[in-house]
């Protein structure tokens, strides 16, 4: 279990369990803002318009993260709410994807400030290296078409015939398969660190 990272490798550990809730956090406060924007004021009237990760998390979510490495979030919207309910339904749900790309596209950036000035010494270029790996790994996830993700909800309102899969099984047995099968994380984590390298310009994984 990744639980045993905190003994192996603690600084690892604590590095990824920090990145993970930052990064979720942002990613469901996106949520949040894109419904606000769109209308719809109940990430406000729950309170969730916060940067407490416990809010967005939830104790179980954070303890499942330290024993198991995955996590998750939410955001209480009510699409009834949107302005336009399909198009402020896309834009709310790719809020959070997008806002993890943003993210690691601005470690990346400092990551090439830092490689091309020789500025290493100043920041962990591991830790930006790993939070960029991250939050593109989490922008890829997230954008997959499987019910509860955000990309079923992007691509349920783009092509209606899928919403019939949201009120079916289809969601937790896929979401099942992508867990069971080790090579999927590695594929997703892979895509993730040859965007960085290309645009580093390295040929492999020195941080």
């Amino acid at each position: 279990m990744f639980i045993e990272t905190l003994i192996t490798e603690p600084i690892y550990f604590f590095r990824i369990i920090i990145i993970v809730i930052f990064s979720i956090t942002l990613h469901e406060l996106a949520h949040g803002w894109a419904a606000m924007s769109q209308g719809d004021n109940t990430p406000q009237k729950t309170g969730h318009l916060t940067l407490n990760p416990v809010v967005h998390m939830g104790k179980e979510s954070i303890i499942f993260l330290c024993l198991m490495g995955i996590a998750w979030g939410q955001m209480p919207v009510n699409p009834s709410k949107f302005r336009s309910r399909k198009l402020g339904n896309i834009l709310v749900s790719s809020a959070g994807p997008l806002l993890n790309l943003a993210l690691g596209i601005l470690f990346i950036a400092v990551l090439k400030i830092l490689v091309n000035f020789s500025l290493s010494g100043l920041f962990s270029v591991e830790f930006l290296y790993l939070a960029a790996r991250i939050n593109l790994t989490l922008f890829l996830f997230n954008l997959l078409p499987i019910p509860p993700l955000d990309g079923f909800h992007v691509f349920s309102e783009i092509f209606p015939k899928l919403k019939p899969l949201q009120n079916t099984q289809f969601g937790i047995f896929a979401m099942m398969l992508l867990f069971i099968i080790p090579e999927f994380g590695t594929g997703i984590g892979g895509i993730a660190d040859l965007v960085i390298q290309s645009v580093l310009g390295t040929e492999s994984a020195d941080f």
